[in-house]
């Protein structure tokens, strides 16, 4: 029968009988013909689990067929001994059976003897991999001669299938940077040819290589992988978030491509690649509301099947980004209920994590902070990375804070001093160098003199305010050194884009929390937000707006 006709025929049977009952009608045929058929079979029988029907390994024609290959494996074409050999790794057969060790002795003596063509060696790295890991001393062996070969004309698969094995190879420890130099160059021309896969494998082989000179690569498969977005798997749509990540991509198209996907598809994705999502807007600061709303629904109604890191992923980006859904009254219901019956299963420093992002915008887990200031719990935070570092510490300061000013029913244990820090390490909360500038500059102009404002000043209460203001009882401003006859104190929150949401006017919980607590700490605190100012050219301008924002009641 012809090759063509024979393929057409094979590619419309979809069990394993119908394929061995058409090819026993056969009288001949080729070995890439017996090799296609092994393939299909392969296709259509096997599942996750394993085979379908593992009988099929004991029909007749199945075990001709693999007579013929085990016998005859040095009169096969590299195509015909190579399909099999992967059809034959995908039906579960035994590595260490004759059939199996004769095809891979073969396979090895022609890649010894430099017989194999560049696809042939793809489809040989694919096999091993599958059948050996990364540990394969072949795979390095196929890499040299790859090396050898005229990569500008390789197909996709083929570019695909070398990143495959030199991922594999670096974590081995081995590096060809001139054999990826040369991958990376060709990969740029063929980037609108690939496929979703080929793009998600390529991106995460990347990552995993650490190719960060790749700049020009990277970009241009970010940029393709946007209209990807519906057509990802969602291992693919999880390697492609983490590229975006570790290479520092950031695109509004990708972020558009999101909030049109992920809503339809929240209740089918996998949760490890909700998570993700989350976890890639809460490090871009991105507040998707789409995305956000969607995501509260689903942790609503699949909450209990998540994992522990699942739900810490999932729920800190509504505190972090300081966002309520319209469904936060049962998200956090939900939560606490989940919290109450798994508790315990929770590592020290993911709970710490989840319950301070709650607190960042009201919502105070109160039946959970014994168990989080108790001094056994307190040690296994120490006990673990990151330990009790600065910034855990700071997180366990502002619980305690924030139930001692807000939620003053609290009766349960109090944090130690030794457990306190004295002020809030500044990770987003550093003041914009030039807004700062241009609101000092303000400010002198107004107040006339340099000594009645003092800037970045240490609370005893854990914050820091970016610049504060002495009232004496009559509302006139005191020198900022002055201790005595100080009767209201105006906290200047100088707000640069660094505490907003990415592209949006809406602070990070962190900031939210400061301000509310300088409020309830007895300050008057004035936001000075960086698009409220950016626009004013001249410093009398700057010092208008101040005097409005500040004094209003003396102003004019």
């Amino acid at each position: 029968m012809d090759e063509q006709l024979f393929f057409k025929k094979l590619n419309n049977l979809f069990t394993s009988e119908d394929i061995f009952y058409f090819l026993s009608s056969l009288e001949v045929m080729s070995d890439t013909m017996a090799a296609g058929a092994l393939q299909r079979i392969s296709e259509v029988e096997v599942e996750d689990n394993g085979l379908k029907n593992p009988a099929l390994l004991e029909n007749e024609v199945f075990r001709a067929l693999c007579f013929q290959f085990e016998f005859e494996s040095s009169k096969l074409s590299n195509t015909g001994l190579l399909n099999a050999l992967q059809a034959l790794i995908k039906l579960r057969i035994d590595p260490q059976s004759t059939l199996m060790t004769s095809l891979l002795s073969e396979s090895e003596e022609r890649l010894g003897r430099g017989h194999l063509t560049a696809e042939n060696l793809c489809s040989l790295g694919e096999s091993l991999l599958e059948l050996e890991g990364p540990s394969c001393a072949t795979l390095e062996q196929i890499v040299t001669h790859m090396q050898e070969r005229d990569i500008e004309i390789w197909s996709p698969r083929e570019i695909v299938m070398v990143y495959k094995i030199l991922q594999v190879t670096a974590r081995e420890g081995k590096q060809c940077q001139n054999l990826l130099n040369r991958l990376n160059s060709t990969t740029l021309h063929t980037v609108s040819q690939l496929s979703p896969s080929f793009a998600s494998v390529i991106l995460n082989s990347l990552v995993v290589l650490r190719q960060t000179q790749a700049v020009l690569l990277v970009t241009a498969l970010c940029k393709h992988s946007v209209k990807y977005v519906p057509y990802f798997t969602d291992h693919e749509l999880v390697n492609v978030l983490e590229a975006f990540l570790y290479f520092g991509q950031k695109l509004q198209v990708f972020t558009e491509a999101l909030e049109r996907h992920v809503p339809g598809s929240i209740l089918t994705m996998h949760p490890q690649t909700v998570s993700k999502v989350m976890h890639y807007c809460c490090k871009k600061m991105i507040l998707s509301k789409p995305i956000f709303d969607a995501v509260a629904e689903g942790f609503i109604s699949n909450a209990d099947r998540l994992t522990t890191d699942q739900i810490a992923d999932q729920i800190i980006p509504f505190g972090t980004l300081n966002y309520l859904p319209p469904s936060a009254p049962s998200l956090f219901r939900k939560l606490e209920a989940v919290l109450s019956t798994r508790l315990r299963h929770f590592q020290p420093h993911t709970l710490l994590n989840l319950l301070h992002s709650c607190v960042l915008i009201q919502r105070y887990p109160i039946n959970f902070l014994p168990k989080i200031f108790s001094p056994y719990f307190l040690q296994k935070l120490q006990a673990r990375p990151p330990g009790l570092n600065r910034v855990v510490m700071s997180q366990l300061t502002q619980l305690f804070l924030t139930v001692t000013l807000e939620c003053p029913f609290y009766e349960g244990p109090k944090l130690l001093s030794k457990y306190q820090v004295k002020a809030c390490p500044t990770l987003h909360s550093s003041p914009d160098v030039h807004l700062f500038k241009r609101v000092k500059t303000g400010l002198l102009y107004l107040l006339k003199k340099r000594i009645y404002f003092a800037s970045e000043v240490s609370t005893p209460y854990f914050y820091v305010v970016d610049i504060e203001i002495k009232l004496d009882e009559e509302g006139f401003v005191l020198p900022a050194a002055q201790l005595e006859e100080v009767h209201r104190r105006i906290a200047l929150c100088v707000d640069g884009q660094n505490r907003f949401c990415a592209h949006s006017h809406n602070l990070l919980g962190q900031e939210v929390i400061k301000q509310r607590h300088l409020q309830l700490l007895g300050y008057e605190v004035v936001q000075i937000p960086f698009f409220e100012i950016e626009s004013l050219q001249n410093t009398r301008k700057i010092a208008d707006y101040l005097h409005k924002k500040i004094f209003p009641y003396t102003y004019g």
